[in-house]
C-alpha cells in the first residue's frame, strides 16, 4: 500500500512538473517582441529567413533592397523551387541583385535551417547574421541557431508578426510542443544519451 502511495505522489510530481515547464516554455514563446518597425536601424552582413509562413520572403527581398543586408539566405526551401515562384514580385525591385540571394534547399527542420545555412554564411564570411522569422517561431529558432552557429557569429533578430496559421491556440500549441521536443532533444545530446 505504502509503496502505491510513493509512485502516485511521484507521478504527481511529474505532473505537475511537465505542467509548470509547459507553462514557462509557453511564456517564453509569448514574450518574444516583434521588433519588425523598432530594430530598424539594425543590419548585418547577410540575413537568414526561415520560409514557413507568409511574408518572411518579403522582409528578406525588403532588407536587401535598403541594404541592412549584403546577402540573403532563404533557408528550408522546396528543393524545386526557383526564385520566381518563391517571390513573384522581385522583378518590382530592381535594385536587388538577385545573385545576392542564396537559395538553401536541404533543411526540413529548424535545426536543418540552422545547420545548412550555416555553411552559406561561413561561404559568404558574414560576421552577424540577420535571423528572419515570426513571433511564435523565433525563441526556438534562435535558441537552435545559438546552439548551432559558434559564438563568433553574432546574430541579430528580426521578429515578424505572426502568420494567421500561426496565431492562436493551435499555432502556440505546436509551437510549444516543438519547443519542448528540441530542448529535451538538447539536453539529451549535452547528456550523451
Amino acid at each position: 500500500m505504502m509503496q502505491l502511495k510513493k509512485k502516485r505522489a511521484l507521478l504527481a510530481a511529474l505532473i505537475i512538473l511537465f505542467f509548470a515547464f509547459v507553462y514557462i516554455k509557453t511564456n517564453q514563446v509569448m514574450s518574444e517582441p516583434e521588433n519588425l518597425w523598432t530594430n530598424s536601424e539594425s543590419k548585418a552582413d547577410c540575413g537568414v529567413v526561415l520560409t514557413g509562413a507568409v511574408g518572411r520572403l518579403r522582409e528578406g527581398f525588403e532588407l536587401l533592397a535598403q541594404q541592412r543586408i549584403k546577402k540573403l539566405i532563404v533557408s528550408g526551401v522546396y528543393k524545386d523551387a526557383r526564385m520566381i515562384e518563391l517571390f513573384p514580385y522581385s522583378v518590382y525591385y530592381p535594385e536587388v541583385n538577385l545573385n545576392d540571394i542564396y537559395l538553401e534547399k536541404r533543411s526540413e527542420t529548424t535545426f536543418g535551417n540552422a545547420r545548412h545555412s550555416l555553411s552559406l554564411v561561413e561561404g559568404l564570411r558574414c560576421r552577424d547574421v540577420m535571423l528572419i522569422t515570426s513571433q511564435v517561431h523565433m525563441h526556438r529558432a534562435y535558441s537552435v541557431f545559438k546552439m548551432v552557429y559558434p559564438d563568433t557569429l553574432v546574430i541579430k533578430k528580426l521578429t515578424l508578426p505572426n502568420a494567421r496559421p500561426e496565431s492562436g491556440f493551435p499555432g502556440l500549441a505546436s509551437e510549444v510542443a516543438k519547443t519542448l521536443f528540441y530542448y529535451i532533444l538538447s539536453l539529451a545530446e549535452y547528456l550523451n544519451i
